[in-house]
């Protein structure tokens, strides 16, 4: 008979997992999201009304364990890059979710049922908000990011963004949750139960079906507007371990010139190249007369009408009376300091090179969240290559100005799954959104899937058309509903060219951001406060 309550709290914990993983794109089947988390609320019941009792330490483990089982299946392709790394991300990503739903514990013990799964839900979306604004951000497991393979189904994330699927997400588990435990408990036959599974069963029909009828609605209305503009996207397919960053910038560069003479004609306005496509490190201050980048002017000169847009390693040496940013590094021959930034530019036929430096940076790789606290995990930093150590970032986003006078956001690789940092593009009026990045450090695995579908999201969200270009991975076009609308194969060099629209608008959630987070964040403040003080007080 002991031995019951464990394996009850074990298929629990296994289930949830599992669930989660199994609903999870490119791959999963999406609907399943809405049970992921009932197994879990199954536990604090069956906790919580004595029927296998737990402490609260030993609940907290249960909770871990079911978030690690969760996080292992659906991101374990970290390991592909480092297992010590890859370890500490996945524990830590599983320690903060425990932690939401160990604070759910102890409120609903405190306040009671209807506080407790309110709390939840404010304290998962405050998380949620957190993990995309703080040094340890890892935001890739959001809820609402399962439905980035059914743009369909959320043509509403214009107005909420991925935190309004979170919403969803969340309401849903509850209800079927609290349904289940309905027909469960004993007292079914009595009236007031009966009406109370009536009332959940017809919140749960409404609270599915209404978003879902509303976005198929507005998915087939839904039209792409603006103006054309015709692009071409090179995916050069350049092992990122063995061959990217050995000193061969120039063979690449001839490579991925190549790729674009086979698509771009005198009617095409703009060629993106991948993150670091110029991966050998170019000083700012010599652009202009960098071998590299007047190899590109030469090439374009023949295209009168075409920006330019490549990923590159670079470098800015601080002068006598600058500021020194945190993160600069010191000349080892001389007492003065630059810093290092994976950067974007973007080349025409005019004098000026107009330059963005990727400011979300991926924690343990390119920048140490922390570093009082995480320094001595330095040397198991994630090993994606490129140069080593904290990077430069820049406060603003800022869009590139193209010869015609278009607006385009350029994203870096890590900063395409952040929406509300991507919001300030649409807020500076960018009018397309064109991602660099370098998908291949995980291999052939679910990742670089994952990352590309997540883009959908931001088509949907700013009702911005989409340019893509991957080292390797998938390169692809999106329309302003999420559809793909032409992408590459996996490890193939290839090059692609389409008709995109660009335009002014600028959606509800462009202009307000993650304001589901911001508000739960507020309100879930105010019940932790209130509890603590009420402890306090008690003592």
């Amino acid at each position: 008979m002991k031995t019951r309550p464990a394996f009850l709290y074990l298929s629990c914990c296994l289930i949830s997992g599992i669930l989660g993983w199994m609903s999870w794109p490119e791959r999963g089947f999406s609907p399943l999201i809405f049970l992921a988390f009932v197994p879990v609320f199954w536990m604090d019941y069956v906790s919580s009304t004595g029927l296998a009792k737990r402490s609260a330490f030993r609940m907290f483990g249960n909770f871990f364990l079911s978030m690690m089982i969760w996080n292992s299946l659906t991101t374990w392709w970290i390991w592909n890059s480092t297992d010590v790394g890859s370890i500490v991300a996945l524990a830590l990503n599983s320690f903060f979710m425990a932690i939401i739903w160990q604070l759910f514990f102890i409120t609903k013990k405190q306040f009671g049922s209807f506080w407790g799964y309110l709390s939840f839900v404010l304290y998962w979306l405050s998380f949620e908000y957190l993990h995309l604004n703080w040094e340890i951000s890892w935001p890739w497991l959001t809820l609402g990011n399962v439905f980035a393979t059914k743009p369909q189904w959320i043509q509403w994330y214009e107005f909420t963004g991925s935190l309004g699927g979170s919403l969803w997400v969340l309401l849903v588990n509850i209800l079927v949750f609290l349904i289940t435990k309905s027909f469960w408990t004993k007292d079914l036959l009595i009236k007031i139960r009966r009406i109370n599974s009536l009332v959940l069963s017809t919140l749960l029909i409404i609270l599915i079906c209404f978003p879902l009828l509303s976005s198929i609605y507005l998915y087939k209305k839904y039209k792409d507007v603006g103006t054309p503009v015709k692009v071409a996207v090179i995916q050069p397919n350049i092992d990122p371990y063995n061959e990217k960053f050995n000193g061969t910038g120039p063979t690449q560069l001839t490579k991925m010139l190549r790729l674009a003479s086979t698509v771009i004609d005198t009617g095409t306005d703009y060629v993106i190249c991948p993150e670091t496509a110029l991966p050998d490190g170019i000083w700012e201050d010599r652009l202009k007369t960098d071998p590299e980048i007047q190899f590109i002017k030469k090439y374009i000169a023949q295209y009168p009408r075409i920006n330019f847009i490549t990923g590159l390693s670079s470098y800015k040496s601080y002068g006598e009376n600058e500021t020194v940013s945190a993160t600069a590094r010191k000349f080892k021959d001389a007492n003065a300091y630059y810093d290092a930034y994976n950067a974007a530019a973007q080349i025409d036929l005019r004098d000026s090179i107009q330059i963005y430096h990727k400011s979300r940076l991926v924690p343990g790789v390119e920048k140490m969240p922390y570093p009082k606290i995480f320094g001595f995990l330095e040397s198991y930093a994630l090993a994606l290559g490129g140069t080593s150590g904290s990077l430069g970032i820049q406060d603003r986003r800022t869009n590139f100005v193209g010869v015609d006078g278009t607006l385009v956001a350029p994203a870096i690789c890590y900063e395409s799954i952040y929406g509300d940092f991507m919001s300030a593009y649409m807020r500076a009026g960018a009018q397309f959104i064109a991602i660099l990045t370098n998908d291949g450090w995980w291999g052939n695995t679910p990742g670089y899937r994952q990352h590309m579908n997540y883009a959908r999201l931001r088509a949907v969200e700013f009702r911005k058309s989409i340019a893509r270009s991957a080292n390797t991975g998938i390169s692809c076009f999106i329309n302003q509903r999420g559809d793909i609308i032409q992408q590459s194969n996996w490890w193939q060099e290839d090059a692609l060219q389409q008709t995109l629209l660009k335009n002014n608008i600028r959606t509800f959630y462009a202009k307000h951001g993650d304001y589901i987070g911001f508000i739960a964040s507020f309100f879930a403040a105010c019940i932790f406060l209130f509890m603590t003080f009420r402890k306090l007080i008690n003592k």
